[in-house]
């Protein structure tokens, strides 16, 4: 959170100086920009960096950087209105149009403005990052022999057979054949949701859910029908009843930690998730973001859903991105039968691959010491972390009380008071220097309450979430009274 504000800063402030240069004339260097604003050589690479892809800057190698030209004058900007007829004719009458709607995700992706707490985000913060296990893996991957040649469709084997160890579990009842390697887990529910449901299909969902599903869902022309979920997952005579009434084929779930309550699916539960599922004849996509998010009071986690299902029922898919970085965008998708095939063939339509060398980073650094204590001390931090938002909340706003306190993930799920208006409340709370996230894009009908999402990982620290917490009352005292 400091090292990006320092870089927006400096950016601002070299924008402003801009005019004192003509175009073409070079710009102090490197050492001195250091110097006069107090600040890192990295935050001055990516401070000039932003100039650049503004136009403002042209970096030269080995001669510096200098103020860009004037250029020619910008195109005549042109009569666009005819795409709103093309781009709403792509459906036939009996299909569910494409709504390709990306505000939900972008929200949990938008960087805060300068001195603005996070309690919004969905990754680690950089002090919680492997960055240096992650420099290390990628410099041994480089230099592996054929990390730059074209890798197998499937995935390297290797890798494979290490999220196959991660998803079976010690039985050993998935192989490295029944598993795909994708760019991430976004990635892999879009590939899960074209591959099994056809366009203008019904699919059913949890409610609520991550807004990233539903406009994954929408965009492929599908119609998301939310199935309720409380603190022990989703509501198992309600999923029968959805599967019977939509006539769906497909039942996306987090059965561990899931986003944004924490809920985990109970054994009773589990099971009549996947009966009712073969009494539709439908798959189970399982999104097991969250494994290596747990606590470190979590105690034993339950196996996958897709460990105990010989039948192909369950597609599994998962991914290091969330336990890593945002850019170590190397998931999986695990399935047998078919399916496995189809989901193959749209990842290879879509993307051909892979990248390999993000691959061999990925397995050189799940196969180095660093890992697991990488992995023990996210789950200390979190532990921590949620203790000091559950007090602050305590504290600061006792009218607002936490419902399910999750032992994994990084998300606490807020209801408000009824009659709230929680985009004025997340307005206010932004004004007031903390960035929270409005419960609205989670459900896909309307919801039977206002919600929260508060998330205790992307700040820099306890303190921070303090403060957070405090900044987010003063929009409270605003907004609910």
């Amino acid at each position: 959170m400091q090292e990006r504000s320092s870089v927006a800063e400096l950016a601002g402030t070299l924008r402003r100086e801009m005019d004192r240069y003509s175009a073409g004339e070079k710009l102090p260097s490197s050492r001195l920009l250091v110097e006069r604003h107090r600040v890192s050589p990295v935050t001055v690479s990516r401070a000039l960096a932003r100039l650049a892809a503004e136009g403002l800057v042209v970096t030269r190698p080995g001669a510096g950087v200098f103020r860009a030209g004037t250029g020619a004058a910008p195109p005549e900007r042109g009569d666009t209105s005819w795409q709103e007829v093309a781009l709403s004719a792509d459906a036939s009458a009996d299909q569910v149009p494409r709504s390709v709607d990306a505000e939900g995700v972008l929200a949990t992706l938008a960087e805060p403005p300068p001195g603005v707490i996070e309690l919004s985000g969905g990754y680690l913060p950089a002090n919680l990052r492997p960055e240096r296990a992650l420099a290390a893996a990628l410099a041994r991957a480089g230099r592996r022999p054929g990390a730059w040649d074209r890798p197998p469709v499937p995935g390297v084997e290797e890798l494979r057979g290490w999220f196959a160890r991660e998803i079976g579990g010690p039985e050993g009842s998935v192989t490295a054949a029944d598993v795909l390697i994708t760019a991430g887990g976004q990635s892999a529910v879009t590939t899960a949701l074209r591959a099994l449901a056809a366009p203008g299909a019904a699919v059913l969902v949890e409610s609520p859910t991550y807004p990233g599903l539903l406009a994954a869902a929408r965009a492929s022309g599908l119609r998301p029908v939310p199935v309720p979920v409380d603190t022990e997952g989703v509501r198992p005579g309600l999923l029968e009843g959805a599967f019977r009434a939509s006539g769906a084929r497909v039942f996306v779930c987090q059965p561990l930690f899931q986003n944004p309550t924490g809920a985990v699916l109970g054994p009773e539960r589990r099971a009549a998730v996947l009966r009712a599922a073969r009494q539709a004849g439908a798959f189970v996509v399982e999104d097991d973001f969250a494994r290596h998010l747990a606590h470190e009071d979590a105690g034993p986690l339950p196996p996958t859903l897709r460990s105990s299902d010989p039948d192909g029922r369950v597609v599994h898919l998962c991914s290091l991105t969330k336990a890593t970085s945002p850019s170590l965008r190397v998931g999986a998708l695990s399935a047998r039968g078919p399916a496995l095939e189809r989901l193959r063939a749209v990842q290879t339509v879509d993307s051909f691959f892979v990248s390999r060398p993000l691959q061999e980073a990925a397995l050189e650094l799940v196969g180095a010491p660093a890992w697991p204590r990488h992995l023990r001390t996210v789950a200390a931090r979190l532990r921590e972390r949620r203790e000091v938002l559950l007090t602050a909340l305590t504290r600061e706003l006792p009218g607002l009380p936490v419902a399910h306190a999750p032992l994994g993930g990084y998300h606490l799920w807020l209801r408000l008071p009824d009659g709230s208006d929680e985009d004025a409340l997340a307005g206010a709370a932004l004004r007031a220097g903390v960035a929270v996230a409005p419960g609205r894009p989670y459900f896909a009908a309307e919801p039977a309450a206002r919600h929260l999402r508060l998330s205790f990982a992307p700040a820099a620290g306890g303190s921070e979430i303090a403060e957070g917490v405090r900044r987010l009352r003063t929009a409270c005292d605003e907004v609910l009274g």
